[in-house]
């Protein structure tokens, strides 16, 4: 009897847990595209702060108020496109990164990277420094090298002159190392330069002070590049040959755990596709073989944002998905997805908004100190923020 009970309340604990629970917050509703976010702290309040990279305007949401502070305009004749936000020297106060000049039909004299130095007072604006680069900048990150400073990782969507159909040169993704005076020349390194239509990047997580590793998406595939004293090893998750009809190629890439440790891959195939797809380790496989890949829906519309975090206290990361139904007009949403197997299947999911958030991007993190991260999309259509706070508790 006594055992009876303590299963049923477990299980009913179980089940709370896995009840997605959020309450929606506008923020913004004068959003231009809302190409970009990032979560850091600008001002070192200790506080976790938005940031966007907007068509015109580059800004941040203050916590707890989210009054939003304009901090670079027009840095370009054409839109800003992406942003990075990390705290790389240890103040307490994030560094900021942004692309702008986005163009992605001219693969010859398009796109712009600009490092801000920020002035005493972090609402007023920054300073850019206009940095070297390649065309079609697209995306970036600031990810924690072998030496344990940072670098800027910058990804195009096409290499140079690559604007027939993705052929021709590869695309050229750099690694920035940043120079004790900001505003002197910045060196570059090669991180990948093979692959077509690159859509995104992400940061494997490391332990402090060790070297990341990142997962790149592309019209090959996807490949894990791990950096080694020779350059950037690389690993391929799946490749997508040019000939195969169901693998065209991922648009965006997310790195998973399940709750035993088990690393996987989400993406979302094609670009601006319709299917969230998983790839899992083969147990009978070699280590640096291809991993399995499952399907968990086809329904998306125009798919643009994935994140992956453990927002039901799983102990696994589930798995945040946006659409904006932007190529094609349809209903626009964002979904968790989640599951308490270890071998990828079994998933559950339920809307986090259901029509009102056009999707272009989408990340997590703990708004209020509380330990539940809270889900932040930003919309194209919708032209808005909005802030989903997480109720688990």
């Amino acid at each position: 009897m006594k055992l009876t009970l303590i299963s049923l309340l477990l299980a009913g604990a179980v089940a709370q847990a896995q009840t997605p629970n959020f309450k929606e917050q506008l923020i913004d509703s004068e959003v231009g595209i809302g190409y970009g976010l990032a979560t850091a702290d600008v001002n070192g309040d200790g506080q976790i702060d938005i940031l966007l990279a907007d068509s015109k305007v580059i800004v941040w949401y203050e916590n707890p108020t989210w009054k939003k502070h304009v901090i670079a305009e027009q840095l370009t004749e054409k839109d800003h496109v992406c942003i990075a936000a990390r705290d790389i020297d240890g103040d307490g106060k994030c560094e900021i990164a942004v692309g702008a000049g986005w163009n992605p039909g001219d693969t010859t004299g398009s796109g712009a990277v600009f490092y801000l130095i920020p002035p005493a007072d972090r609402t007023q604006k920054w300073e850019p420094v206009q940095l070297t680069h390649e065309p079609t900048t697209h995306r970036m990150k600031w990810v924690r090298n072998r030496g344990g400073r940072y670098d800027l990782v910058v990804v195009p969507l096409h290499g140079r002159g690559n604007d027939k159909n993705g052929e021709g040169d590869g695309v050229r993704v750099l690694a920035y190392h940043v120079p004790k005076d900001p505003r002197m020349e910045w060196n570059t390194t090669l991180v990948q330069g093979t692959m077509h239509k690159t859509h995104n990047l992400e940061i494997i997580p490391a332990p402090n002070g060790e070297a990341e590793s990142l997962l790149l998406a592309g019209r090959e595939g996807v490949v894990r590049l791990d950096p080694t004293d020779d350059g950037w090893k690389e690993h391929w998750i799946s490749k997508h040959p040019k000939d195969d009809a169901e693998l065209q190629g991922a648009g965006e890439v997310r790195y998973g755990a399940f709750a035993g440790g088990q690393p996987y891959v989400v993406t979302i195939e094609p670009m601006h596709g319709d299917k969230l797809v998983i790839y899992t380790p083969k147990p009978e496989g070699p280590k640096n073989g291809e991993w399995r890949r499952h399907v968990i829906t086809n329904g998306l519309v125009d798919g643009h944002a994935i994140a992956t975090h453990d927002l039901l206290g799983l102990n696994n990361r589930q798995i945040v998905v946006g659409w904006r139904a932007q190529q094609k007009i349809g209903k626009v949403a964002v979904k968790l997805f989640w599951t308490t197997k270890e071998d990828g299947n079994g998933w559950q999911e339920a809307f986090i908004d259901d029509g009102g958030m056009a999707c272009e991007d989408a990340v997590c993190a703990d708004l209020d100190g509380d330990r539940d991260l809270e889900v932040i999309a930003a919309g194209r259509r919708s032209k808005n923020i909005k802030i989903y706070w997480n109720q688990r508790n």
